[in-house]
């Protein structure tokens, strides 16, 4: 019996269109290699985390990056914090929230995640970036304010995030901290931490593919 909802907010995996800060020293094919290689590692460990209903909230298509069993919705119109406010407003009950910028979690993460927001006195869960933003955020039920007034993308967005929970009157537990994937420097330091994985294979080939001289290395 499932006990919370599992959103991953993506961007389909088209080139041109996704990652493209890692641009340069990638290229937009490249870089939506990486984007492919993120949110099917992200997927594979939605999917095996126990007890949650997985459901994608994707700007574009689905593409045969989406595994077997796990639901899509289209993502709302607007900038991030109308998207991220409509796909909380698209389910009911405990819901916990990523995107697809950091492949390195895993189902153990997720279900951590999961368990502190269903723990007792707890009404919410955040876990912040290294650049300062957040990766992750669960609601035990849908505040529709939760996202009003914080800006995204800034170094203090995951501090303003908290800041806006704890206004609402919202006793927020933190979850651990993670590095997204914005940049290539980014991307490499994700792979270097899990280098058995399909994200890591694909950004080492990339970063053999640019022959980048060591002086020149992002």
């Amino acid at each position: 019996m499932n006990n919370a909802t599992l959103l991953v907010l993506a961007k389909a995996p088209v080139a041109g269109r996704v990652k493209t800060r890692l641009c340069p020293p990638c290229t937009p094919s490249q870089a939506g290699e990486i984007a492919r290689a993120a949110i099917v590692d992200t997927l594979a460990a939605v999917r095996a985390t126990p007890r949650v209903r997985p459901l994608v909230v994707l700007d574009g298509e689905p593409g045969d990056w989406l595994p077997r069993g796990i639901d899509v919705i289209p993502q709302t119109l607007g900038d991030l914090t109308a998207r991220i406010t409509g796909a909380f407003a698209a389910v009911d009950g405990p819901t916990v929230l990523i995107g697809m910028d950091t492949p390195q979690v895993t189902p153990a993460h997720l279900r951590s995640a999961v368990d502190k927001l269903l723990s007792p006195d707890t009404d919410a869960v955040l876990g912040p970036t290294a650049d300062g933003g957040w990766w992750v955020i669960g609601l035990r039920t849908r505040h529709d304010g939760a996202f009003l007034d914080v800006p995204t993308s800034t170094d203090t967005t995951g501090a303003d995030q908290l800041d806006r929970l704890r206004a609402l009157g919202l006793t927020t537990r933190p979850l651990p901290i993670a590095t997204d994937v914005d940049t290539f420097r980014d991307a490499l330091a994700v792979a270097r931490s899990i280098p058995e994985t399909n994200f890591a294979r694909v950004v080492h080939r990339i970063e053999r593919a640019l022959e980048l001289a060591p002086g020149e290395r992002p």
